[in-house]
């Protein structure tokens, strides 16, 4: 359902592209659910999707996740439409998905998740303000993102204390070899 989905939406809106529609559960859902992976969220989380243009990861997640609330943010008003229409045909009611862009949202989440959105410095730096004092999860508070080839510039300023996992320790495709999960708690 999710693929017919996102394959009429791609037809009206140039969403995921086209030559890579075919590939959507592998480069967009499964990579998604790396996150679901690496942390199981606590009910009662809250979590913030920043770029998520059609609903990367935040629908997958929230469909996994269906005691977490999830806001999913993107400042492309035609890619938020799509991801809200597929939020609301496939009944999610733990999702709310707005236009706007992270320096613009003021409130509070466990964590921020996101895919290859921006670099990592700009990302720890315009969503640390949204990250919950509260601890309720397994792993503190932070950041989670999905992100792919030489990251060693990003992390440097995060070494001593971002977590870096290779995507291939979760699944076997050749797609996940150049791809990692990143873990940066805010305290």
């Amino acid at each position: 359902m999710l693929q017919d989905l996102y394959i009429d939406w791609n037809d009206k809106i140039n969403v995921i592209s086209r030559k890579d529609i075919d590939n959507l559960y592998l480069h967009h859902v499964l990579h998604s659910i790396a996150i679901a992976k690496y942390i199981h969220f606590t009910p009662g989380s809250k979590v913030m999707d920043v770029g998520t243009g059609g609903g990367f990861p935040g629908l997958p997640l929230a469909i996994l996740f269906p005691e977490v609330k999830f806001l999913l943010l993107d400042s492309i008003g035609k890619k938020i439409r799509v991801a809200e229409n597929i939020a609301k045909e496939i009944g999610l009611t733990n999702v709310e998905v707005i236009h706007s862009r992270v320096e613009n949202e003021k409130r509070i989440f466990h964590f921020v998740v996101s895919r290859a959105v921006m670099p990592l410095p700009d990302l720890v730096k315009l969503s640390r303000k949204n990250i919950s004092k509260e601890q309720i999860n397994s792993i503190p508070n932070g950041i989670i993102c999905l992100k792919g080839g030489n990251l060693t510039a990003e992390i440097e300023p995060f070494k001593k204390i971002a977590d870096q996992v290779t995507l291939t320790n979760y699944f076997k495709e050749p797609f996940f070899e150049t791809k990692k999960l990143i873990y940066i708690p805010i305290n």
